[in-house]
């Protein structure tokens, strides 16, 4: 049977035309959403354009239009009676947290949702169109300047792609999901994802991107408190961490811990303007903070947080039951468990780790604990790793 023809992309320029366009999708069951956004000169991102899409039609939304008023948006996402789908949602949904001050709700991720499927780790949304829309997606403006105006016809179409075949994505997950069973399972990542504290970044964890390797607690201390003030000042003055200072001058710093703008200057990357200005001043001063502080108030290395003592010989056996579940139940691997959870598992009796919980501890979890307790024995059968109850 031949597919309709797909609506023609409509471009929202007008608070009249979004609340007309949104009173609509709110009749809807559910509706699928995209944003463009620039965020290479601020630390925010700068929100430009909105994609919507339901059953019968789909809209690209100038959110930077003159007189545009986001709020009939801000009340379909929050609306619970209809589903908002997205693809790889947390960039998107941190927009809108920081926009509306709420997380969309109720949400879908087809990338977690292909994960839960058997479509393998994060699975992108050009494979997901091709396997389950029979489309192509035109990657020819994926990278452009989307904060220009005006929008031409060619980026308005590709913008519009992202939300048009994502419908069939969603439809053909959600029934091979309702047929596995596997519904639940998605919908317990979604309150992960519907949690506001998944995407705030405290300025006083900032220091734990950086994965420094070392064991050195002051180190530690002065880099935290280093990390810390530039992610809080990014924010104040919204431009890159990056363009504050360098993720490398920052580990310069936690080790020389400077003490007066002439030997702060002497770091890779520091002006002599900005180690005498007010942003120079306020570092030295967080520096100064974290060389005063007691010992046991100094940070513990990430490493001891990452199972410590744990077996290697049992992280690898833990390892390749991981894969072989994963396999069992066609389900990608990450998203069972990461590194981190099997060296917790391997090194202490039940860690807080997330594969001993919900559906995971059912697929995964219980099979893990019994391996390392002696009760679960790993062997060969044909070309399969078989599990032996012992």
């Amino acid at each position: 049977m031949a597919r309709s023809a797909e609506p023609t992309p409509r471009l929202i320029t007008s608070a009249e035309e979004l609340a007309a366009l949104c009173d609509r999708l709110r009749t809807e069951p559910y509706v699928t959403v995209d944003t463009e956004f620039m965020r290479e000169r601020t630390y925010w991102p700068e929100l430009c354009v909105v994609q919507l899409a339901g059953e019968s039609e789909v809209a690209v939304v100038d959110a930077q239009a003159e007189g545009m008023d986001l709020a009939p948006l801000g009340e379909l996402l929050a609306d619970p009676a209809v589903v908002k789908v997205f693809h790889a949602a947390r960039q998107d949904v941190e927009i809108f947290l920081l926009k509306f001050g709420a997380v969309p709700t109720p949400l879908f991720d087809t990338q977690v949702a292909a994960m839960v499927a058997g479509f393998g780790d994060q699975a992108s949304y050009d494979s997901l169109v091709r396997a389950l829309a029979g489309a192509a997606i035109d990657k020819a403006h994926r990278f452009s300047d989307w904060s220009a105006r005006p929008l031409s016809p060619a980026q308005i179409a590709y913008a519009a792609a992202d939300v048009t075949h994502l419908r069939r994505v969603y439809r053909e997950l959600r029934e091979k999901l309702l047929n596995e069973g596997r519904l639940d399972w998605v919908a317990q990542e979604m309150d992960a994802l519907a949690e506001p504290e998944t995407y705030i970044t405290r300025p006083e964890n900032a220091w734990e991107r950086l994965k420094p390797k070392t064991s050195n607690r002051r180190f530690l201390g002065v880099l935290r408190a280093a990390a810390g003030w530039r992610e809080a000042e990014a924010q104040r003055v919204n431009i890159p961490r990056g363009r504050l200072v360098k993720d490398e001058t920052l580990l310069e710093l936690a080790a020389s811990a400077p003490t007066n703008p002439e030997q702060l200057a002497r770091a890779r990357g520091v002006t002599e303007g900005f180690a005498r200005g007010k942003s120079g001043t306020g570092l030295l001063a967080a520096i100064a903070e974290a060389r005063a502080l007691p010992d046991d108030a100094l940070p513990e290395p990430l490493e001891a947080r990452k199972g410590a003592g744990a077996s290697p010989a049992l992280v690898a056996l833990l390892k390749v039951l991981l894969a072989a579940a994963a396999e069992a139940h066609n389900v990608a691997p990450k998203l069972l468990a990461d590194t981190e959870d099997l060296e917790r598992l391997a090194s202490e009796a039940e860690p807080d780790v997330r594969c001993l919980a919900g559906w995971r501890r059912e697929v995964f979890g219980e099979d893990a604990l019994a391996l390392k307790q002696g009760r679960l024995a790993l062997g060969v059968a044909g070309r399969r790793v078989r599990l032996i109850r012992t």
